[in-house]
């Protein structure tokens, strides 16, 4: 056999080699993971009633604060809006007082 048949046959063996190293190395390290996954979900199914229930406690507790403070942002507009009606019903009253004096001023009832 030639020599330049001998050296492409021990290339194309080599390359078969390592081509099939890697495919294994990537399948061992996927059954790997496979395997660490299939062990958390146990270990999260074993999880004690009182754990699942602090976390819909939790989950409560956020939706209830996030509520009350939609709230205190809703009545720190009602504050801003009365302060502005206030405001103005003082100025109405003195504006009427005014109008009263013009009308005793000029001789009405």
């Amino acid at each position: 056999m030639p020599m330049k048949t001998v050296a492409s046959l021990i290339i194309l063996v080599a390359m078969g080699v390592f081509a099939y190293t890697e495919l294994t190395s990537r399948l061992v390290s996927l059954e790997t993971s496979r395997e660490l996954f299939e062990n958390d979900l146990l270990k999260k199914s074993e999880q004690v009633p009182v754990d699942q229930e602090q976390h819909f406690l939790l989950e409560d507790l956020y939706k209830s604060v996030e509520q009350i403070e939609t709230r205190i942002e809703d009545m720190m507009h009602n504050k801003v809006n009365i302060s502005f009606i206030q405001k103005q019903t003082e100025k109405l009253l003195e504006d009427v007082e005014e109008l009263k004096d013009k009308v005793r001023q000029n001789g009405g009832h």
